[in-house]
């Protein structure tokens, strides 16, 4: 009799007419239609109980299909009646009219499907919520741990891990899935862009929602994590950023990092974050030549560095243990572009250095031809792009000689660059090293910008040697400058046909810089835009 009652009931209410909207929401999730007093049949899909609070006034079931609605009339009493004694129901009354109708519409939380209008909103609707979910993911550890409610048709269809994890050759049958190493807010931010699109990341939570995002292999919202971090990225918060690039493999990140650091490397140095980087962060920093800081500067930052690695460590601030703790990020420190004031002052006193190390640079400082050292003395340029060179001769001939004064060639461009170095000519007797200075002068005020005493070495040929400054100088355009260089040494080579005007066209923009020479009176050891030394000019645009 039971299950007679039962499909007179689902065929009268196949399609439910809008009157029979029960008077009072229900609470959820209650989703099976009572058989009695207690037990019942729950219909395909639906998953719930029978409460007191699924009743409607005292006698009155509530009830739900699939593709239905619930519905509280004196029908529903009866087959609740019947249910209970087995007797036949009643005949069934007659709809409400119209207006009766009206006055009992309500919106009721057991049917939400009918205000979603869009899958967007109906997904959004069952994020974080017990409706319908068949998973739970014990995230987070300790007291701080949530238990969380999902669905995984809608974890599956988001995320290649999530289907793997319920649906692949190894699936999952448990219903509570512990997630230790995930932080809850960063679990509910994936949940909530899986369910709506809707991305919910802040300063607090974005690396661990990054992190999240990777394990399960969600790649849009890993985007939505790294394009926050670009716009919040600033010279004290970018050292900590570069490890966590690194750290989570994102190159751009990491790239975008580096090229902050190089333009203020000075507030980077100082922030905090930058004494606990690890050490293969560090070194990839050192290992730049776009920095944009004196070495000396540079060398006192990577000490703090040290300080804090030791107290890591918990071993005495001492500097043996300093020099243990930086490991190959000392041989990056290029000692040979301070100057011998610096070196002296700084890490000659640090004891970071070894004897032999101290002794070997003071004469590469003082001496000459200078010995080799085991420190990179190439200069950093805190300049980005492609190194540029223009060459003002279209010939070579022998026999250019020196005397103690300086070869000099005015110069003026057409926009504004940043020179970096001169190449020069070398030796006509074969291998020898020059001892040579170099500068560049502001020529209306006489103003030295730029320059460096040091050394280079020549093979013989009668090709240029590069000799650079220890930092990049500014030229601006249309003003005129006067490049310098006194070399101590045999005769060399020099140019010969030389051009009034240059013009280097950029491969990758096109845009073209123009230089401009002309003949430096006074002191001049005889260079002219026709012939001489200097011939290349080494920039940055």
């Amino acid at each position: 009799m039971r299950h007679c009652c039962l499909v007179l009931f689902v065929n009268k209410f196949e399609k439910p007419p809008s009157a029979l909207f029960c008077t009072r929401p229900l609470e959820l999730p209650s989703f099976k239609m009572a058989a009695g007093g207690s037990g019942g049949l729950s219909f395909p899909g639906v998953v719930g109980n029978s409460t007191p609070s699924n009743r409607v006034g005292s006698s009155a079931s509530s009830y739900n299909y699939s593709g239905g609605a619930a519905a509280s009339s004196p029908g529903n009493q009866a087959a609740s009646a019947v249910s209970s004694t087995g007797a036949s129901p009643p005949a069934a009354p007659p709809p409400p009219p119209p207006a009766a109708a009206g006055l009992l519409h309500r919106e009721p939380v057991y049917n939400w499907q009918a205000t979603k209008t869009t899958v967007r909103e109906r997904f959004t609707f069952l994020f974080n919520n017990e409706v319908l979910s068949d998973v739970h993911f014990l995230v987070g550890k300790g007291v701080g741990s949530q238990r969380i409610p999902a669905h995984r048709f809608v974890l599956a269809v988001g995320s290649a891990v999530f289907d793997a994890m319920f649906n692949g050759g190894m699936a999952t049958t448990s219903t509570e899935i512990e997630l230790p190493d995930v932080e809850p807010a960063a679990f509910l931010a994936l949940l909530k862009f899986l369910y709506s699109d809707e991305v919910q990341i802040g300063p607090e939570t974005v690396m661990t929602t990054l992190y999240t995002a990777k394990k399960y292999a969600v790649p849009a919202l890993e985007a939505h994590c790294v394009e926050f971090l670009k716009k919040n990225l600033r010279a004290d918060n970018a050292f900590m950023l570069l490890t966590q690039a690194r750290l989570f493999d994102e190159p751009q990140l990491a790239s975008l990092c580096l090229e902050n650091i190089d333009k203020n490397t000075s507030d980077a140095l100082n922030a905090e974050g930058f004494t606990d980087i690890d050490l293969d962060t560090l070194v990839a920093v050192l290992e730049r030549d776009t920095l944009g800081i004196r070495e000396i500067r540079l060398f006192n930052a990577v000490v703090r560095w040290s300080d804090a690695e030791c107290q890591r460590q918990q071993h005495p601030i001492t500097s043996e243990n300093k020099r243990k703790a930086l490991g190959k990020a000392l041989s990056l420190i290029r000692f040979p572009l301070m100057t011998i004031e610096e070196f002296a002052a700084g890490p000659a006193q640090s004891g970071i250095l070894t004897d032999r190390e101290v002794v070997s640079l003071f004469l590469h400082f003082t001496v000459n031809p200078k010995p080799r050292v085991e420190f990179i003395d190439r200069p950093r340029c805190c300049l980005r792009g492609k190194e540029c060179n223009i060459n003002r001769f279209q010939q070579v001939e022998s026999r250019w000689g020196y005397s103690g004064t300086s070869d000099r060639i005015r110069f003026s461009v057409n926009r504004r660059i940043f020179v970096v170095g001169f190449a020069l000519y070398g030796s006509i007797h074969g291998p020898t090293d020059y001892q040579v200075n170099i500068q560049i002068i502001h020529t209306d005020s006489n103003t030295v910008l730029g320059q460096n005493d040091t050394g280079f070495s020549c093979d013989g040929s009668s090709g240029t040697f590069r000799v650079m400054f220890k930092e990049p100088v500014e030229i601006l355009p249309n003003v005129n400058y006067t490049a310098c260089a006194t070399l101590k040494g045999p005769d060399s080579h020099y140019g010969t046909k030389g051009l009034r005007k240059v013009i280097h066209e950029s491969p990758t923009t096109g845009a073209k810089t123009c230089f401009t020479f002309c003949y430096a009176a006074g002191n001049n050891n005889g260079t002219s835009v026709e012939d001489g030394q200097i011939p290349e000019i080494i920039f940055y645009t």
